[in-house]
């Protein structure tokens, strides 16, 4: 199973808000499918698309649902500004190349697949009979659907969230208490790494179906900040505790990202992606965190003195013995920000410690 680049989405999704419930753009063309009329959009008027135009004839006129639906009373495609404010040309026949490949069969259809196949920009296409609206972004192909299905994708996928989200809560304390612990294995911080990678594709679902619903996701947008929250930043960190020092967590995460479905479901695959050499296979070979997350837990210490302080002692064990003057001697830390993170940390230790007893 293919993944959709970042950059994909992205595009996606920005077509996609260009005609989601509410626009101007989706109201023309819902003018049109009304109308039993069919549409072939190009959302770009750049010199490439210009240039595979044939026959039509020049608007240039400000847009509105009410031009849009009277102009797709005429076959051929509609070319609108990439900023949806105005129709540059009308009734044009496009010819993109035709080497580039298409799953469609209907003539405007095809059209629409190989001209954002070819020049990446998202062409919009209107069934006359069957007033199937499609959104073509490079080669993905988005059927869009009527906000009551749409609604009901996204309260499931909330609930599928939500489910992941708490056992990656899970996974992230049971950890912290291995950490405390000094008996982390590969595959503990593997589980992590895949749950929260598992809950990343669940909310990017969810996003999507945000930017489509348009003026109908205020409340799923509300549900979505509070249960997503600050996850992504979790797994980072813990992904940045176990990562060699020359590797980077951003390159981690977007590693993950590119992991097919199948991929994900295996540890192996998942802790490969950590980049610490040796036999990626032996899950229950023994690691150990530098403290990176459990540093960002006092107060006012930055990312990067928190990086410093955590490369310096190597191990979240070195870290954990460190005296307050062995603290204090490292670069932009104090005497009172020593006295604080030694604080944190045996506060941390002894709550852990606690919590598994209770």
């Amino acid at each position: 199973m293919a993944l959709r680049s970042s950059t994909t989405n992205e595009q996606l999704r920005l077509a996609l808000g260009q005609v989601a419930p509410g626009t101007p753009l989706r109201d023309g063309i819902d003018r049109v499918v009304r109308s039993k009329a069919g549409a072939l959009l190009v959302l770009s008027d750049e010199p490439e698309v210009l240039g595979i135009c044939t026959g039509g004839f020049l608007v240039d006129a400000p847009y509105s649902p009410q031009r849009l639906s009277e102009l797709a009373k005429m076959d051929g495609a509609i070319i609108i500004s990439t900023d949806g404010a105005r129709i540059a040309r009308a009734n044009v026949h496009l010819v993109p190349d035709p080497t580039v490949p298409t799953s469609e069969t209907g003539t405007r259809h095809r059209t629409a697949e190989r001209v954002a196949r070819s020049l990446d920009v998202p062409v919009i296409s209107a069934s006359e009979e069957m007033g199937v609206i499609n959104v073509y972004v490079g080669g993905v192909k988005h059927q869009l659907q009527d906000a009551g299905r749409l609604l009901d994708r996204s309260n499931q996928a909330l609930q599928t969230l939500e489910r992941y989200a708490e056992r990656l809560d899970q996974a992230i304390a049971r950890l912290g208490t291995l950490e405390i612990e000094d008996v982390v294995t590969l595959r503990d911080v593997a589980v992590v790494m895949q749950r929260g990678e598992m809950v990343n594709r669940i909310s990017e679902e969810i996003e999507t179906l945000i930017v489509e619903l348009g003026v109908d996701a205020r409340l799923l947008r509300m549900q979505l900040d509070e249960l997503y929250g600050e996850i992504d930043d979790q797994v980072d960190l813990v992904i940045g505790d176990y990562l060699p020092v020359a590797r980077n967590a951003d390159d981690t995460m977007a590693e993950l990202a590119r992991l097919t479905d199948d991929d994900l479901r295996d540890l192996r695959a998942v802790s490969a992606t950590l980049h610490r050499g040796g036999d990626v296979s032996n899950l229950d070979a023994e690691l150990t965190p530098k403290g990176l997350r459990l540093l960002r837990r006092v107060n006012r210490l930055g990312d990067e003195l928190s990086c410093r302080i955590a490369n310096h002692f190597g191990e979240f064990s070195r870290l954990q013995r460190a005296t307050v003057d062995e603290l204090a001697a490292i670069d932009g830390v104090d005497t009172a920000t020593a006295a604080q993170i030694k604080e944190t940390l045996e506060r941390v230790t002894e709550s852990t410690i606690l919590d598994q007893y209770n």
